[in-house]
Parts: structure tokens; sequence; C-alpha cells
């Protein structure tokens, strides 16, 4: 039986990716795509979902869209890593997939109520704000949740919005923190591992080289994308962050790391949205979290551009 998951998601040309390699594996059954705020406001990551499914033609999958600010927090976006549109490097047409009327937080409770416990993942790839709604809302739904595989947070490379934090956290920190804290099991992708998953030329190239409409246009998202990192590190690609919690799903040997305890700090001057990440065990505190160090570069890229030659 395929795995079955919401995609929790903030597009973003990684995003993107992410969700066409989900969509490429029969392995992986997507429930629903649920839009937050956070690359772009909530007006574009819903659109962008529905422009995604729609270039993919796969119109049978709901779209939701979610909370528009972070639970208590002004909202902090990134267009000057993804684009005006959050989404830039190609232009798509404007989707005849509809919005669903239900909130994505609603959907998100109503479905893991509604499937037997312990048979849905959650993938937040954008900040936790939604999850952490769902949560409070339904306190009853964390113990159904088979478990929570997200990207964000860093350890060793530590932050790339500020020197403490990575985004999708440090947007809503608060949320976070209760997701980490509700006790569902979670795999957690920082960018440790995000920054081993480089793209090539010859990658990129092979993209664009694939009939249909999906290879050519995640070749020119990420020409788009690769640029910002180019500049600010001195990297030869752009880094797969989100489509690297959908490639655990699919071959978790890939990947390495440790179960240990993670805290999301909250008050910090100076590191508001840090993951505490206690790597060498010097507290006492309980693991919560599978913090995941380093991945297989080159299966990953295989495993990629296998799955994502599927698509039309």
């Amino acid at each position: 039986m395929a795995r079955k998951i919401i995609i929790d998601t903030d597009p973003g040309q990684d995003d993107a990716v992410a969700i066409l390699l989900a969509l490429a594996s029969p392995e992986l059954e997507v429930l629903g795509l649920t839009a937050v705020a956070g690359n772009v406001p909530l007006a574009l990551t819903e659109l962008n979902a529905r422009k995604i499914l729609e270039l993919a033609g796969r119109p049978d999958i709901p779209v939701f869209a979610g909370c528009d600010r972070p639970l208590s927090r002004p909202l902090i976006t990134a267009e000057h890593v993804h684009g005006k549109s959050g989404l830039d490097g190609i232009d798509l047409p404007e989707p005849q997939i509809g919005l669903h009327l239900r909130h994505a937080v609603d959907f998100i409770v109503e479905t893991l109520r509604r499937e037997p416990a312990g048979t849905v993942t959650l993938v937040p790839i954008g900040p936790l704000t939604n999850i952490a709604q769902a949560f409070r809302q339904a306190p009853d739904i964390v113990a159904r949740v088979q478990e929570i595989v997200l990207m964000g947070g860093a350890y060793f490379e530590v932050g790339n919005i500020t020197p403490a934090a990575e985004f999708n956290i440090f947007v809503d920190p608060e949320a976070a923190a209760e997701v980490f804290a509700a006790g569902a099991p979670l795999v957690v992708m920082p960018l440790d591992v995000t920054h081993e998953a480089l793209t090539s030329r010859d990658w990129i190239d092979g993209m664009r080289a694939l009939p249909g409409r999906c290879g050519p246009a995640i070749a020119s998202w990420t020409d788009f994308f690769e640029r910002f990192d180019k500049e600010k590190y001195g990297s030869e690609g752009a880094p797969l962050h989100d489509p690297c919690t959908i490639a655990w799903l699919l071959r978790p040997d890939l990947f390495t790391g440790r179960h240990i305890n993670v805290e999301i700090e909250t008050e910090g001057r100076f590191t508001a949205g840090m993951t505490v990440a206690d790597w060498w065990r010097v507290t006492d505190r309980p693991a919560n979290a599978n913090f995941i160090r380093h991945v297989d570069r080159d299966a990953l890229f295989t495993l990629l551009a296998d799955r994502l030659a599927r698509l039309p």
C-alpha cells in the first residue's frame, strides 16, 4: 500500500521539486496540499501549489489555503530568494484547478481523524503554523500521526536567515516549538543535510532535456534558485532543501542522523528560531527528533532523476 501523506507547503522552487517527486513516486499517495504563508504570502503559495499540480497533470489532488501569518509574529517572506511570485524562473499559466473552500487546518484535522490511526504522514516544508494550529485545535490527532518529516532547522550549518536560525523555523518559532514538543514522531531535515544536496550543471541540463513539461520547468526553477546560493555561499549548485523530505520517505537508507533532543529558541535576542540540537547528548532532555546530518548526494540525485523523468 502507498504511504499516505499531506504536504504542507509554501512553494518555493524547491517545494515544487519536492511535490513533483512525491507525485512521481507510486509508493506515496498525496492526500492533499495545504498551503501556508512563508516564502511568499498565502495568496501566492496556494496559487503556486495549484500551478504545480496543473503542470503535473494532477487536478485530482485538492489544495487548501491555511494560515496567512505566524501564530504571534508578523510574517517574514523570502522573495529575495524565490522571486516575487515564489516560483520565478518560468511563467506558468493561471491554473484551472480550483482552491478548496475548507481551511487547511480543518483538512488536516479531518483527515487524521478519518484515516486509521498511524497511517498519515505530515510533510511540512514551510513554516509550521498550519501543523501547530491543527494540534491546538484537535490535540487528539497528535497520537494519530504516523510521522512528521519536515524541512527546517540547522546545527553545524547554523542559520540562513539570521546567524542562528533557518528560515522555516525562524518565521514561526512558536509554532515550531509546539510541534517539536507535541510528541509525534519527528524526522528533521536541517540545512546540514540539505546543503549536501547540491544540484550540478549536468543534472540541470538533464532535467531540461527531458520530454514534456515538468523537466524543463524544474531546470528553469533551479537555474533561478541557484543564483542566490552561488552568490551567498560560493557553492556550485543550489541546495534542494525540501525534496530531501520526500526522498527520506522513499529511501531512508540514503540518510544518516541521530535521535536527539531538539528545542526551539523563541525568546533569544539574537537566537530566536534557533534549533537547539543536543547532537552530543550533553543534557538529560529526552530525544524527540531524528535529526538528519548527511545524505548520499549522488544516490539522491540518481533517485531524483529517475523519478522526475516519469512526469509528463
